[in-house]
């Protein structure tokens, strides 16, 4: 999420990098925690769990700090306000969703409400086994891609009636580009050269001739990047962080060719998703304007956010000039 959003990897580290990653404030408005704070909360809420030990995930999320509760379990902290509603997001869509989706995705077990240890709803999930997914991580890079492209057609195809919209806390996703279109340039007019503004731009500007997404709102989870993604043995195994879930224009999900996959996987990608020529170009468009957008705000705080920016910029332009779209 450029804007802050819930990225998680798995394989987390504890101890004296925990520590450094609890220095780093990636919000203005967020508020701090460690270990302590979440053990003590175990106690307070759920005290039937608070033997088990509590180590912090690093990274960890932009939105959410992750600390493990024991072997099964994990704690989600919110790091800001505008995170706070996403766990009732996730508590109340999330069972809805699984049961027809071919990619595991996080099982909320209880949700915590505000005390005066800590001010907003806070979660515990289930842990999900793998590790983060890479490019040259694939044992079978154009099946991966036609995995993922598959759980999003899934996804859009669920029933979305009476679900969440864009708004602050999901960071506007399934909106229509018009509306991203003043940060947009922005952030690509304040680029390096070497990111190639002009092709940027060029390129933003086709997304936005495409007419916008006319149909009925579809389910888009919204963060679909690499960090959000877990893989085993090679392969995509399931999807997490939905603090950006939405409904809306389902070519904000498509971002995940170019933040992903290479030319070749991503037209598989591409079929497997069943998005038309239109919605393709949007979700062009949205790579674009995310990375534009996420690159300056992280990029002071080294988030593995940003090599995923520079990579989608790099993915997207080379794209452009190789096809001559």
């Amino acid at each position: 999420m450029e804007e802050g959003g819930g990225s998680v990897v798995r394989l987390g580290m504890t101890g004296e990098a925990a520590g450094r990653d609890a220095a780093v404030r990636l919000h203005a408005d967020e508020i701090e925690s460690d270990e302590a704070l979440a053990r003590r909360l175990i106690g307070l809420r759920f005290p039937a769990w608070r033997d088990l030990p509590v180590r912090r995930v690093v990274p960890g999320g932009t939105d959410n700090a992750i600390y493990r509760l024991g072997d099964e379990l994990a704690i989600r902290l919110p790091r800001r306000p505008s995170a706070a509603g996403q766990v009732e997001v996730e508590a109340r869509w999330l069972p809805r969703l699984a049961p027809t989706l071919p990619l595991a995705i996080p099982e909320v077990v209880e949700v915590a409400v505000p005390s005066e240890a800590f001010p907003w709803p806070w979660s515990v999930v289930r842990w999900i086994e793998g590790g983060p997914v890479t490019a040259d991580g694939f044992h079978d890079p154009v099946g991966a891609a036609r995995d993922l492209g598959g759980f999003v057609r899934s996804l859009g195809e669920i029933d979305a009636t009476g679900g969440p919209v864009p708004s602050r806390a999901n960071s506007g996703r399934g909106v229509p580009l018009a509306l991203r279109d003043e940060a947009t340039r922005r952030n690509i007019a304040a680029l390096d050269e070497t990111d190639h503004p002009a092709v940027l731009t060029e390129i933003w500007e086709a997304s936005l001739a495409v007419p916008p997404w006319s149909g009925a709102p579809r389910w888009v989870h919204g963060d679909l990047l690499p960090v959000n993604l877990l893989a085993r043995d090679g392969c995509i195994v399931a999807a997490i962080d939905w603090g950006c879930l939405s409904t809306g224009d389902p070519a904000t999900d498509l971002m995940a060719g170019w933040a992903i996959f290479t030319a070749a996987s991503r037209r598989a990608f591409r079929e497997a998703s069943g998005c038309d020529d239109d919605t393709w170009a949007r979700g062009r468009g949205w790579a674009v304007s995310w990375a534009a957008i996420c690159l300056p705000y992280y990029r002071p705080t080294g988030n593995p956010l940003v090599a995923i920016a520079d990579r989608v910029l790099a993915a997207v332009t080379a794209e452009w000039r190789e096809v001559g779209l």
